[in-house]
């Protein structure tokens, strides 16, 4: 296994320059799928290695799961591995498992409790909650189900008609775009491997801006969308979450400057960002989603090629016995 078995360890950090320049460079839409994409294959990379780790350095353990072959002597003399380093994956494996695990509990649960607020309420596709605190988000739906757009009264005795078709259209964008999907990936990779955090930072930020984007384009004038956007920012106060509900994707959460809502309002100040599925290579957005996807294809090609002399190594090792 040698190297290629601890690269995909590191990988994650050719990430970080796209996902830094992800916002303001990509069409948001290109940069969500692009960045869960990317995540989401370094995630994976980097844990099967951590298990492969685990396998090889663990074998001799008492009451391993393992086949008794493996940790004979003859298997473990052509087997490269570490006891220490396999134990320390073990570790950090069953750290993973539970980490992905809260996570994915805790977005179930949010779902199940944004469900039964709306108990009682009519089965249309927008509800509104008599709430006096400005909040909207998109409550996705199952298989047969295509979820609903929820909003508190708060939230509409704030905006004006204009603003409340851009408030809907932002939350029917989220739904049509599936961004709780792209937003859970992100978050996953994220508890997978420490240094893809900043990518999850950034698919949170760019599945809002193609929200916004999507709304500019459905009422026709970009200003309202961010008007509407400062209006609910504002009335939610610095730092606090609208909903409470981090899973689901807001419609507004302000935070200390320069933080998303100042960015995304600023953005929508601006032109439509060109629709563009990759940058131009000589460009630095160009260049660090080539470095990113090279990463992604790097850590792709060592987590095979060490998976694949493992096998390789074990099995012929065993049947030699």
């Amino acid at each position: 296994m040698g190297v290629f078995v601890v690269l995909p360890l590191v990988l994650p950090l050719t990430a970080w320059p796209i996902a830094r320049l992800a916002g303001p460079r990509l069409h948001p839409r290109t940069a969500t799928r692009v960045l869960s994409l990317v995540g989401g294959v370094l995630a994976v990379c980097s844990t099967l290695c951590l298990l492969l780790l685990m396998v090889a350095g663990t074998a001799q353990l008492p009451g391993n799961p393992l086949p008794d072959a493996w940790a004979d002597p003859e298997v473990r003399a052509v087997v490269p591995y570490d006891e220490a380093v396999g134990q320390a994956a073990l570790l950090v494996l069953a750290a993973v498992a539970v980490a992905c695990g809260h996570l994915l509990w805790r977005h179930g649960r949010v779902r199940a409790g944004a469900a039964r607020a709306l108990t009682g309420l009519p089965p249309s596709r927008r509800a509104v909650l008599p709430d006096e605190r400005p909040y909207a988000y998109a409550l996705p739906g199952g298989r047969r189900t295509h979820g609903r757009v929820v909003v508190s009264s708060g939230m509409l005795d704030l905006l004006d008609a204009r603003e409340r078709d851009a408030l809907i259209a932002h939350e029917e964008a989220h739904l049509t775009g599936r961004h709780h999907r792209f937003l859970l990936v992100a978050g996953l990779a994220a508890r997978a491997n420490p240094f893809l955090h900043p990518l999850r930072s950034a698919v949170a930020f760019t599945a809002e801006r193609w929200a916004d984007e999507d709304a500019a384009r459905a009422v026709g004038d970009r200003r309202v969308v961010a008007r509407a956007i400062g209006k609910a920012a504002l009335a939610s106060g610095p730092g606090r979450d609208l909903r409470g509900v981090p899973p689901l994707p807001a419609f507004a959460a302000a935070g200390p400057a320069p933080g998303p809502v100042p960015r995304r309002v600023a953005a929508l100040l601006r032109p439509v960002p060109p629709v563009r599925a990759w940058p131009p290579a000589g460009t630095a957005a160009g260049l660090a989603l080539w470095m990113a996807t090279s990463g992604a294809a790097a850590s792709a090609l060592s987590s095979a090629n060490a998976t694949l002399v493992l096998v390789t190594v074990l099995r012929d090792a065993t049947s030699a016995l």
